[in-house]
């Protein structure tokens, strides 16, 4: 735990705010939560953020460029008597941008305080291009952010919080993804925490592109959010009856109507922390996370999806839980070598744990030798929802797959080690609510070792090269980055220890590649089923123990070792191209070496 970072936070607001934190959620919640939030970082986010900053000759080049197309940026900002250093600060650093066509909309809410205006009237007399519109009375944040996106003229218009700031280069960086990407409707960057008085950053949001099940889950778009004058126009500003969520209700009105969304992976805008800011203080606005809660039930509803919201033990944080359909039948395939008492503890888990009744269990049978496995069949085969079939070939993990999907009768498969025990009563219904949304092709579980830390917490393509679960050795009560380990949230793959997929999808990518008889086929299915336009779902509340490697074995001799790295090269040189743009649910600022979202 980093002490520095402890002793500089521990002012008389903090330690009233983590008092407050202990009283609601408990010892437990508290200490996990301390600890992350003082965990020691490889990388110092301060000085790596400053080293970052624009050069003299960057500065100058980006001032000079000639732009195909020059769209004007609005940048709305609704005030309300707003300190005069923060107003001031966040005038310059609009003032101070290396993009030039620009313009600044503020509506001013602050009755009979008229320091704003005159702080404001001050900027435009120096020509600042400033648009004002002093309101006759406040009308909250959602009528007066809809105040100052009336005041825009612009192509593109910004939304900026007035006591916040923008980096120097942050509407060079949004021009630059207009024109690269072909006028998208919305686009959104990273972005990070400042303290009152400017002297550190820090809380780096390093963002995923769009995820609609991360959005569902919490609004990690936030800042800085830029649409298209088109798009304004088609979902009509902000509604007041989601204050204090109106902007996550905003987001997802702007995404469902979006043809195009696009993430700069790139901090451009700071959060500036104060004790009247959202960013530090969430728990004076109970009425904000209800708002919240209300914004994605309102999203849920307009998407036709099913389903119930409810908000987690993290501010800000929901969890769906999609409506199943009526009771369709599921498969489960359960490859097997030996290993009779662990298969047992497999099938004892699923029949007493899981509330689901609809299933049947194929058990792959793969070249056993042992005689007390052939009695345990003998004593399941054909009871107990239980069939086995006979692979007589040598192992391949895909093929053995393949072939007892080509012998199962249910409309979802759900691909099961041995090795694995359900935890999750509900699981198949969890499952099941993802994989029949039309979208979603794929939903994998959070599993864990048998010392309760993290075995799978989804997948990230470039990891150790190549790909690699996320949050590995995590304690199980630890969250991890941005609650990321306990959030539903579009991956690009997910392990086939445990996952569930439609029939549907696994015939049209004809099943897992048997040219990967034992590692990396399960990312190689599930960037297929992605290429093919269906999501692949990270499910955290889909939990199981895994017992990893019991039946194979670990890559403990030369022959494994040799094909093990055949195998990775043939998934690297098939996806080489995406690895190289980097995965779209990972952050091209965080490390390929740890499994964390380090910087």
């Amino acid at each position: 735990m980093n002490l520095k970072n402890m002793a500089k936070r521990l002012t008389l607001y903090n330690v009233k705010k983590a008092f407050l934190y202990l009283k609601r959620y408990g010892v437990r919640d508290f200490i996990v939560r301390l600890s992350e939030r003082f965990a020691d970082a490889e990388v110092d986010y301060d000085k790596w953020f400053r080293s970052k900053e624009l050069t003299e000759e960057q500065r100058e080049r980006q001032k000079a460029r000639k732009w195909e197309w020059e769209p004007l940026i609005s940048v709305a900002v609704p005030v309300y008597r707003t300190p005069e250093t923060f107003l001031r600060q966040m005038i310059e650093s609009v003032a101070a941008q290396t993009y030039g066509n620009w313009e600044l909309c503020i509506a001013d809410g602050s009755g009979d305080d008229g320091e704003p205006e005159r702080i404001i009237r001050e900027y435009q007399e120096k020509g600042l291009p400033i648009r004002y519109r002093k309101m006759e009375k406040n009308e909250g944040i959602a009528g007066n952010t809809n105040a100052a996106l009336a005041l825009a003229e612009g192509d593109y218009t910004a939304l900026f919080d007035h006591d916040d700031l923008l980096t120097e280069n942050a509407l060079y960086e949004v021009a630059e993804a207009i024109e690269r990407k072909g006028r998208p409707d919305m686009i959104y960057s990273d972005e990070d925490k400042v303290s009152a008085d400017l002297s550190e950053y820090f809380q780096p949001h390093f963002k995923p592109d769009f995820s609609v099940d991360l959005l569902r889950a919490n609004n990690y778009i936030c800042h800085l959010l830029v649409v298209s004058r088109k798009l304004l126009a088609k979902v009509g500003g902000q509604d007041a009856a989601y204050d204090g969520a109106q902007d996550y209700d905003f987001i997802f009105r702007c995404a469902e109507e979006a043809e195009e969304i696009v993430h700069i992976p790139k901090v451009l805008y700071h959060w500036r922390i104060h004790a009247a800011s959202t960013a530090d203080n969430p728990f004076g606005k109970d009425y904000a996370l209800e708002a919240g809660k209300r914004a994605v039930e309102a999203h849920l509803q307009r998407s036709e999806t099913p389903a119930q919201v409810s908000m987690l033990n993290y501010r800000g944080f929901y969890r769906v839980k999609y409506e199943v359909s009526g009771e369709p039948l599921v498969s489960i395939i359960i490859p097997n070598k030996d290993e009779a008492d662990t298969l047992k503890r497999c099938l004892d888990s699923i029949k007493n744990i899981s509330t689901y009744r609809n299933y049947e269990v194929i058990i792959v049978e793969n070249n056993s030798t042992q005689k007390e496995t052939f009695a345990f069949y003998q004593s399941i085969d054909g009871k107990n929802r239980v069939r086995v079939v006979y692979w007589k070939r040598e192992f391949n993990y895909s093929a053995i797959n393949n072939f007892g999907a080509a012998h199962a009768k249910g409309d979802y498969f759900v691909l099961m080690n041995n090795d694995v025990t359900v935890i999750t009563p509900d699981w198949i219904e969890e499952f099941l609510g993802h994989c029949q949304r039309p979208e979603a092709g794929i939903v994998g579980a959070r599993l864990y070792f048998p010392d309760d830390t993290i075995q799978h917490a989804g997948i990230v393509m470039g990891i150790g090269g190549c790909a690699g679960s996320m949050f590995v050795g995590m304690k199980r009560a630890m969250t991890g980055y941005m609650h990321r380990a306990v959030l539903q949230q579009d991956m690009s793959a997910v392990t086939a220890a445990c996952l569930m997929v439609k029939r549907e999808v696994f015939e049209k990518v004809k099943g897992l590649d048997e040219k990967l008889a034992v590692a990396f086929n399960d990312v190689d299915f599930c960037m297929r089923v992605r290429a093919e336009g269906w999501l692949v779902v990270y499910d955290p509340y889909v939990e199981m123990y895994h017992f990893e490697s019991k039946t194979r074995g670990y890559e403990d001799t030369e022959e494994k070792k040799q094909r093990f790295e055949r195998e990775k090269q043939y998934l690297c040189t098939r996806w080489a191209d995406f690895l190289e743009e980097g995965d779209p649910y990972y952050n091209k600022n965080l490390s390929l070496k740890t499994c964390d979202y380090s910087l």
